[in-house]
This record gives C-alpha cells, sequence and structure tokens, in this order.
C-alpha cells in the first residue's frame, strides 16, 4: 500500500511478515512492492543498509519509509526509517561555485525549501580561479589540500544549516550537487590536469550517483549524491543545471542562455536541439580588472547613474548605490557594465574606450603615467582612499564584452539565426541577479533586444540542483539534456576572432546593430542636451 503523501523520493512501504509458508528473502519482498509502487523492473538496496535490512524490517514491524533515489534507469533504496517516526526526511542542493558555494535544505516528503546557507569557496585562498587550482593540484598533497578545504567547508556548513532547522545532518538522506568541471573533479578528488591540456579531456564526464560517506561528506551513513554530469572540459553540472532550471529544453520557441562566472558560458536551443559554447568573458566582468574591484556584498557600488548638470559647461554628477547601502568600497560586476555604460553615453569614453580629458575634467587623474578616472573622492570611500578606474581596467572591460558579444554572435550565426528570432534571453548566476540589461546593451555586451526579452534566473545553478530533488522526472531529464548538447569549440573558430576585433568598440563598429544606444551630445555641438 502507498502513503498518499509520498513523493518520489520518499515511499511508505507496508508489507506481510515472512511465515513458514511465505519465506520470500527480506529483500525481495522490499523491493518486490516497490516495484510495483514505482513500476519498474530495477530496484536495488545499497549494500550497507542492506547489512541492517533484517533487523530495521522487524523492529519497525514491517512498516517502513523507503528513501530512493533514482540512478538513470535504476531506482536505490538509500534509507530505511520507521513509518510512525515523525523525524523528518531531507534532502541538499548544492550549488558548488568556483567563488561562492550555496547549500539548500529541503524536506523530501513534502518537496518544500527549508532553508538556505552560502559561504566563500575556502579554495579562494589558493586562486580565484579554477585555471590557479588546477596548477596548484598538480603540486605535491595539492590535490587532497582541495579536495579536503571544499569537504570540509561543506561539512561545517551543513553543521550550521542543519541548526538553524534544528535537525541533525543524519536526517540527510540524498544530496543534488552542481559545479563546474573543474571544481565537480576537486570536490571527488579527482585530478584535473588534462582537462586544460589538449585535447581537454576530464576524468569523468557523468559522475552519477556517489555515495556520501565515500567523498566525507558528514551526512547519513546511507545517504547518496547525485553529481551533475558535464559536457566537456569547460561546459559543466552547473550549466545543465540552469538549462533544467530555466526549461530551455522545453521551450517551442528558440532561447538562450548566458551564465557569465569564470567563463562566459552559453546554451542555445530548445525542445528540439540544444547547442552551447564558452569562452573567457568572465574575469573582468567579475571585477577582476579594476583595483577598486569587489565581489558583491555589503559597500560594493552595484548601480552608477549620471546626470548631466549644468550643459553649458558639461558638469555631471555621479549618482551610486551600494549594497546594503554602505559608504562605497569598490566595485561589482553589475556597478562597474553601468559605470562604463554612463561614462560612453556622457561622451567621457569615446567609440575606443579612451577616457576624454575635455569632458571628464576634474575626474581625470593620472597615476604612476596611466589616466585615472576618480569614481568616488577619498572623503566619500569607506577606504579613505579615491576609488578609481584606470584606462587600462576600462581596455581590459572592453575586451571582455567584446568576447562576451562576440561568443553570443557565433553560436547564433552557427545555426543560422539572428538575435531578433530569440523568444527569450536567460541571463544567469549572480551576473544575471544584479545585471542592467540596458547598460549592457549600452557598451555592446548584450544583443539590442527589447528589454522584455530578458529574464534573470538568479542562481540557476542551485535551482536545477534543487529540482533534481523533487522530481524523478526531473533526474531523467538531466540525462537527456546532457545528450542533446552539441558543443561548439570556440578556441578553433576563425569567425571568432573576426568578429572580436569589430565587437571591441562601443558599442560596435556596425552602430546599425545597436539602434536604441544614443549618445549625449556635448554643449559646444548642440543645444538643451540632445541626443545622438
Amino acid at each position: 500500500m502507498m502513503n498518499k503523501n509520498n513523493t518520489d523520493w520518499v515511499r511508505h512501504v507496508s508489507i506481510t511478515p515472512p511465515t513458514l509458508q511465505n519465506n520470500t528473502a527480506d529483500a525481495d519482498r522490499l523491493t518486490g512492492e516497490l516495484k510495483t509502487q514505482l513500476n519498474t523492473d530495477t530496484v536495488d538496496i545499497d549494500l550497507d543498509l542492506l547489512k541492517r535490512l533484517p533487523d530495521l524490517l522487524r523492529r519497525y514491524e514491517y512498516s517502513v519509509n523507503c528513501i530512493l533515489f533514482k540512478d538513470r534507469k535504476r531506482w536505490l533504496v538509500t534509507g530505511v526509517t520507521n513509518s510512525h517516526n515523525t523525524s523528518p526526511i531531507y534532502g541538499l542542493a548544492v550549488d558548488l561555485g568556483t567563488t561562492r558555494i550555496v547549500l539548500r535544505l529541503i524536506d523530501l516528503s513534502t518537496g518544500r525549501i527549508s532553508d538556505e546557507i552560502s559561504f566563500d569557496n575556502p579554495q579562494i585562498s589558493v586562486g580565484p580561479d579554477v585555471l590557479t587550482r588546477i596548477h596548484f593540484a598538480d603540486q605535491d598533497g595539492g590535490l587532497d589540500r582541495l579536495n579536503k578545504m571544499i569537504i570540509d567547508g561543506l561539512n561545517r556548513m551543513i553543521i550550521k544549516l542543519c541548526d538553524s532547522c534544528k535537525i541533525k545532518p543524519n536526517n540527510i538522506y540524498l544530496l543534488s550537487v552542481a559545479g563546474n568541471t573543474a571544481m565537480t573533479h576537486l570536490f571527488m578528488g579527482l585530478t584535473p590536469h588534462w582537462i586544460i591540456r589538449e585535447p581537454y579531456i576530464p576524468v569523468i564526464n557523468r559522475p552519477g550517483y556517489v555515495k556520501a560517506k565515500e567523498l566525507g561528506i558528514k551526512v547519513n551513513p546511507v545517504a547518496g549524491v547525485q553529481i551533475f554530469p558535464n559536457v566537456g572540459s569547460y561546459f559543466g553540472g552547473d550549466l545543465i543545471a540552469g538549462i533544467l532550471f530555466s526549461g530551455l529544453n522545453k521551450t517551442s520557441d528558440t532561447a538562450i542562455l548566458v551564465d557569465v562566472g569564470t567563463n562566459a558560458e552559453v546554451v542555445l536551443g530548445n525542445k528540439d536541439w540544444l547547442i552551447a559554447c564558452a569562452g573567457a568573458a568572465g574575469p573582468a566582468l567579475e571585477c577582476g580588472v579594476t583595483g577598486m574591484g569587489m565581489m558583491a556584498g555589503p559597500g560594493a557600488i552595484d548601480q552608477v547613474a549620471i546626470d548631466q548638470v549644468a550643459i553649458d559647461h558639461d558638469i555631471y554628477n555621479i549618482r551610486l548605490h551600494t549594497i546594503g547601502n554602505m559608504p562605497p568600497e569598490g566595485i561589482c560586476g553589475s556597478g562597474l557594465i553601468d559605470l562604463a555604460a554612463q561614462l560612453f553615453l556622457c561622451g567621457m569614453i569615446d567609440i575606443k574606450g579612451k577616457l576624454a580629458p575635455s569632458i571628464c575634467g576634474s575626474k581625470l587623474k593620472e597615476k604612476d603615467g596611466i589616466k585615472h578616472f576618480v569614481v568616488v573622492p577619498a572623503k566619500d570611500s569607506a577606504t579613505g582612499s579615491d576609488l578609481t578606474i584606470s584606462q587600462a581596467g576600462i581596455d581590459s572591460l572592453i575586451r571582455s564584452k567584446a568576447a562576451m558579444y562576440t561568443i553570443l554572435e557565433t553560436i547564433t550565426s552557427y545555426v543560422g539565426i539572428s538575435f531578433k528570432e530569440l523568444s527569450t534571453f536567460y541571463v544567469a548566476g549572480a551576473f544575471g541577479s544584479f545585471i542592467n540589461p540596458g547598460s549592457a546593451i549600452s557598451i555592446g555586451m548584450l544583443p539590442d533586444l527589447p528589454i522584455d526579452r530578458y529574464k534573470s534566473l538568479n542562481n540557476s545553478s542551485i535551482g536545477g540542483a534543487t529540482m533534481a530533488l523533487t522530481s524523478s522526472e526531473c533526474l531523467d531529464e538531466i540525462d537527456n539534456i546532457r545528450n542533446r548538447i552539441t558543443y561548439l569549440e570556440l578556441n578553433v573558430n576563425q569567425e571568432f576572432m573576426n568578429r572580436f576585433s569589430a565587437a571591441r568598440f562601443l558599442p560596435h563598429t556596425d552602430r546599425s546593430l545597436f539602434r536604441s544606444v544614443k549618445v549625449w551630445t556635448h554643449s559646444s555641438e548642440a543645444h538643451d542636451g540632445e541626443q545622438k
């Protein structure tokens, strides 16, 4: 018999105790009932659980809740509890980010989210990017150290998360983990050495189901971990999770999904086909190009607007917003894109991204022979020093925005469609949560589409990992998504390099691609602040 409150992962089973006349083995008795409930031919029992099964069935008088998971076509029993016991049964979704890790606790009996916690990836102390970490892993003991950092960090946060919900780690029976290819390897303790060396081969593309205790994760001893698959060295499980979360794989209309982190990863398609690519457009957009760059957090400038106060004298007022309304300490990615857009629209930087002394006026300073634009004077900053962006920083940002646009242009051209044919433009990750699409369009980083076509997915990786713990259909879809993706290698694509050169202007060498972008006309050129 089946409880009406069952979810995919928690099934109530009530079976007839064995007798001399009915001496079916305990495991066969249990799996036989589950096969009927699940309408399947294959149900296996975890070996550690199998060793305890006879005692558990008799202790609970053959009325139990079975915690299940589905590893591709195979159903697996990972836990057995007393059906009369009200102790909660939880799953844990994990977004294994290069910079930040997110844990989400889910009640497997109801599918509801109970709580969430995030923390900086401890591996940042070794290096902010995966390339540095991969080289570190080649050192003696390096891989073990990186693996220990991530596992110890997870275990600490699991305890903290459980304490906040007044449960024990022992109540967690299932985990779902989504991360890029390198992070997945470091999480599993697998060498990432060949990921960055031609022909760029991971140790494994489909980790599938692994026991938590084998990874060193301190939850229920029989708990299992479902690790999202990757397509290759540069398209990981976090993007598979993002596709699942967006529903891109089920739409009739063609849409695009972009996630900017260490790399810019893009997938284009619909329910019939998916094509993906990745390229290095992330570091500058994560503020790796400017001395005042910082990750999004209290005190980070996340929005910038510039007003023309006195038209006749080209005097401008910079308005800033910081996260938490704190004194400005630095600038995060969305603020940097806003800043570049506003500087361009006001004429403070030209189409080549060069600072214009005649317009910048007193806001332009020179340090060690390099021009700097003062965004926040020392008296107003949390650091007590000027917050500036250098000409070199602007140049680097323009290279990154050009790479971003070129990736998008190359993948759409590859399948013979235009940007205008896209029904939706999904933007994922922290980049998608805070970015102003209008600013990104103004500098030629994103295509000139109606703003309402842009849809922020926030953290789509944790969203997809959560879905994997709430539905067996979603879990089946993960492999379907992976199998349908065609990966486009940009490193050997000559068209990419040709397009990249054209995109290294603001917003682009071909202004017809960005008709909505209007630059302010200055007092020497026109009257009344007309735009051109």
